[in-house]
């Protein structure tokens, strides 16, 4: 993939799959508010915006990296799910890029 663009029906399957799993992390931190207050305080996002930064792949991204740096976070959700917690790295690798919010 350069310059972002999907060259493929296969790559584009995987960031589908990609995409579909971070919608899954989201769902899951939104079910607990203590973890969901962590992502919040991490990322700087208030609730009311986390709907419009969930249709940015690279805030999805930024989901799955947030799993990631938290391993006891990242074993629930693939347990939850019933996936390899590996899936986790994979699927943000297949977003590519990380999400930064954008500052006033």
């Amino acid at each position: 993939m350069k310059d972002g663009k999907i060259r493929s029906s296969k790559d584009r399957v995987r960031r589908e799959a990609a995409e579909a799993l971070a919608v899954a992390a989201l769902a899951f931190l939104a079910s607990e508010p203590e973890h969901l207050g962590g992502f919040l305080a991490a990322t700087g996002i208030g609730p009311t915006e986390i709907r419009t930064a969930a249709r940015d792949p690279n805030f999805l991204a930024g989901v799955l990296d947030h799993f990631s740096g938290n391993e006891p976070l990242l074993l629930a959700f693939a347990n939850d799910q019933g996936i390899d917690p590996g899936e986790i790295e994979r699927a943000r690798t297949a977003l590519g890029a990380v999400w930064v919010r954008d500052l006033p």
